[in-house]
């Protein structure tokens, strides 16, 4: 423990944390950011897993969110040396007949690649667009009384049910109906579960709006520019020090935590009244991920041109096998034929491997906890789509979900999202208190994902709650 007094530590270098300490130190306070591990970051950290010269995402791979973020494009994070990168297409979903759906920027083209349902889809997203400016400003200020009520109604009777029923009133043609069902998968649960039609159509509209982007040279060169510019702020950062004790912090009036609610119970639960330990003993955490890293000597032999277009690809044919699945790994099953989610950055960036060679990501949904190796699953699902992809592959890496949270203590058992975003959870995260980034120890705050907006690389959560602290104990609004 040091003794420099701070107006604000920040534990957790994530993209809330270090969102979190621009906030603070904007607003004129001596902030710490203090991270666990030697490399900031979080979830946005990149390395080389497999060979030397392949550089890989960790965890978080593309980036729609961060594009969207009003507080990332507040900041001169350019400047810094962040660029986005597109692929001509943001999405392509497969099928097995070689046909593939497609998502675009524009809504007619992406209506195009769904068959029967070019109208419904068009139909959908048209009138889902006109609603998406009052539901984003939603999103970024989840407590501000919303000054467009009737957009959001108009979103919210669609959203508020299950992406089950909006692709089954809306869809009958297999492109729409595994396309969609792909995208409410990110949302990890069931698709039978309410709110994950909002789900849906936040990814659908992301796409439409801003993009599915991803940093050029890694995640980690997002994570890079935020602290670059807090550091650019005269904040201060400290790596290789894991918070074992709130007691060990240095002294501060504000200590903002990028943890998940399990963490604060270890390393704070005394200071929390028995109510609030409570409410943190209750917090739900989703299902976990099984990773896998490929160094290859050449693209993806992907059947389909679509998915040689794409920066992401979706791995789960149709509607009803991606809806079994997410069903049974929420009963604690192993898929035997899992969803998966692909990435390739290194077809449109060439500072991820060297010359002529590529990289690719690629995850899978399990059980919380689960050990089982999914690479042989997951590879047999690529094979699928692209016969040949194995005779490419010169090295890998693999995390099941013990090794994630072994790794990035904030997912537990596996779960990547701060707990699972489900109804219950949707504003009640980590408890239902208000606001609900304040814990009942003073001058503590979580700003993690496991707060409101929750999971996705956007940093709203660090904002919200350093402006909840702002108020609260410098009296600044």
């Amino acid at each position: 423990m040091t003794n420099t007094k701070y107006d604000a530590v920040v534990v957790g270098s994530g993209p809330n944390g270090l969102s979190a300490a621009i906030v603070l130190r904007q607003a004129g306070l001596s902030v710490l950011l203090i991270e666990g591990k030697p490399t900031i970051g979080g979830g946005l950290r990149s390395a080389s897993l497999t060979l030397p010269g392949y550089i890989h995402d960790v965890c978080s791979a593309i980036h729609p969110f961060a594009v969207f973020s009003p507080l990332f494009n507040s900041l001169p994070l350019q400047k810094h040396g962040l660029e986005f990168l597109y692929s001509p297409l943001a999405l392509a979903h497969p099928f097995d007949d070689g046909s593939a759906a497609e998502l675009e920027h524009d809504i007619h083209q992406t209506a195009m690649s769904l068959g029967a349902d070019t109208r419904s889809y068009e139909h959908l997203m048209q009138n889902t667009m006109k609603n998406w400016p009052a539901v984003s400003n939603s999103i970024a200020h989840p407590f501000a009384f919303p000054k467009h009520l009737i957009p959001l109604a108009r979103f919210g009777s669609k959203g508020i049910f299950s992406a089950r029923r909006l692709i089954e009133r809306n869809f009958k043609g297999m492109q729409a109906r595994g396309m969609l069902a792909g995208v409410a998968a990110h949302g990890v649960q069931p698709l039978t579960n309410w709110i994950t039609g909002a789900i849906t159509l936040i990814f659908l509209c992301l796409g439409h709006d801003k993009g599915w982007p991803f940093p050029k040279g890694g995640s980690q060169q997002l994570a890079n520019a935020l602290a670059s510019y807090f550091l650019s702020l005269g904040g201060r950062i400290e790596t290789d020090w894991m918070v074992e004790s709130l007691d060990e912090l240095p002294n501060a009036s504000a200590y903002l935590l990028d943890i998940t609610p399990k963490q604060l119970l270890k390393i704070g639960g005394s200071r929390l009244s028995a109510w609030n330990r409570r409410q943190m003993k209750n917090f739900k955490y989703g299902s976990g991920v099984f990773k896998v890293d490929w160094a290859l000597d050449g693209p993806i032999p992907f059947k389909s041109d679509a998915c040689k277009k794409a920066a992401t690809v979706h791995l789960g044919n149709s509607f009803e096998e991606i809806m079994k699945c997410e069903q049974e790994v929420s009963l604690g099953k192993i898929p035997e034929y899992p969803f998966v989610l692909l990435a390739q950055q290194s077809l449109f960036d060439p500072t991820r491997a060297p010359q002529d060679r590529q990289v690719a990501w690629a995850y899978c949904h399990v059980p919380a906890n689960s050990g089982v190796d999914m690479t042989e699953r997951i590879e047999k699902q690529v094979e699928r789509f692209a016969p040949g992809f194995r005779d490419r592959i010169l090295s890998k890496h693999v995390f099941d979900a013990v090794e994630m949270e072994s790794y990035n203590p904030n997912y537990v058992g596996g779960d990547i999202g701060g707990g699972i975003q489900n109804w219950k959870q949707l504003i009640t995260r980590p408890a239902l208190r208000f606001p609900p980034y304040r814990t009942s120890a003073q001058g503590v705050y979580l700003c993690s994902s496991s707060t409101p907006p929750g999971g996705g690389v956007h940093g709203l959560c660090g904002f919200n709650a350093a402006k909840q602290a702002l108020k609260d104990i410098f009296g600044q609004r």
